[in-house]
């Protein structure tokens, strides 16, 4: 029963009982309490307890119903924190509101120890702001570069971080700024930024901006096959130099990096890029044979192995001794280890 038909339906009930009591003409009844009397109706005296039982259940039921919208508040007010606690998880920044009930604080610490992630799937809601986040983060996680002031993403959240990738891969130019200004970027973003660079800018360009990021192997050999395929405006033998030593190669990486080379550099520019390299790296030593055999440079590989120990060098040694014989091999078939 509504609230309404319960109160229309009370006082009709009051006003029939007192309407009956009062056909009786029971007379007065007088109530004396502490000298103080007071004569009413009989009628009057059988409906008070009806009037005060109806005043007590109206109380009862508007304080409840009160108590229950102030719940229901709570709840729709938890409902829309909850909201923009997860859009706030999915965006990787700080949530610093406060639940009212029980249900959604034991909730919400059970979400704080976790980290949200989006599926490539149509995703719906009530939250138009919720549509818009999880669209973006899609739209990011598919390779776009989104611009929406609305998104506050923190600065160093992994998915700031792709969005900037995304635009590095999409815009060169800002690529070259990326590297430019590569203490401002995190280091995965700085190194799409330079792959990004490699591949679409001149060595001119590069060669201006290579030293403001710290390459590693992956990177030195991506940058010195743009450099081998463009020798034109090139590196020099000292800037090689100069980007190996940082690196820690090994002999297999300075083979690497003479097999890159010589197709592409004069047979006197190799030969004196790896001696120089030899010189100063031991471990450049294998790959400097490596050129002298590719060229047939057979005394000076023998003056550079001669003086050395039996169990140094020795499949080059080897190498040495068949073609004294006559015995030819091609050079990838031996092993320079």
């Amino acid at each position: 029963m509504g609230f309404k038909k319960y109160v229309v339906f009370s006082v009709i009930f009051i006003i029939a009982i007192y309407g009956y009591v009062f056909s009786l003409e029971l007379g007065n009844y007088k109530v004396t309490v502490l000298d103080i009397s007071l004569a009413l109706p009989v009628a009057v005296w059988i409906i008070v307890p009806l009037i005060l039982l109806f005043i007590a259940t109206i109380g009862h039921i508007v304080f409840y119903g009160l108590l229950n919208i102030f719940k229901q508040r709570a709840i729709d007010k938890d409902h829309e924190t909850m909201i923009n606690m997860i859009k706030s998880n999915l965006l990787e920044t700080n949530f610093n509101k406060r639940f009212k009930t029980k249900g959604f604080k034991n909730l919400s610490n059970i979400l704080n120890q976790f980290q949200l992630s989006v599926k490539d799937k149509t995703f719906s809601s009530k939250d138009e702001e919720l549509n818009n986040v999880v669209a973006a983060i899609q739209d990011i996680n598919a390779g776009k570069h989104i611009v929406d002031k609305n998104l506050k993403f923190s600065e160093v959240s992994s998915i700031t971080n792709r969005n900037l990738i995304n635009k590095v891969n999409e815009q060169a130019d800002f690529a070259v700024d990326v590297v430019k200004k590569s203490e401002n970027y995190s280091e995965n973003v700085v190194k799409a930024a330079f792959e990004k660079v490699l591949e679409d800018k001149s060595m001119t360009t590069i060669k201006k901006i290579y030293k403001n990021i710290k390459l590693d192997k992956h990177l030195a050999r991506r940058l010195f096959e743009k450099d081998a395929a463009n020798n034109e405006f090139g590196f020099t033998s000292e800037e090689i130099l100069k980007i190996v030593k940082d690196l820690d190669y090994t002999n297999e990486d300075y083979m690497s990096l003479a097999k890159n080379y010589e197709s592409i550099l004069q047979p006197d520019q190799i030969i004196a890029l790896f001696e120089k390299l030899s010189s100063e790296l031991d471990e450049a030593t294998p790959a400097y044979l490596h050129v002298l055999f590719e060229y047939e440079m057979i005394d000076k590989i023998r003056d550079i192995i001669a003086p050395t120990a039996d169990d140094e060098f020795t499949a080059f040694k080897a190498l040495l001794e068949l073609k004294d014989a006559g015995k030819h091999y091609d050079l990838e078939s031996i092993s320079y280890k």
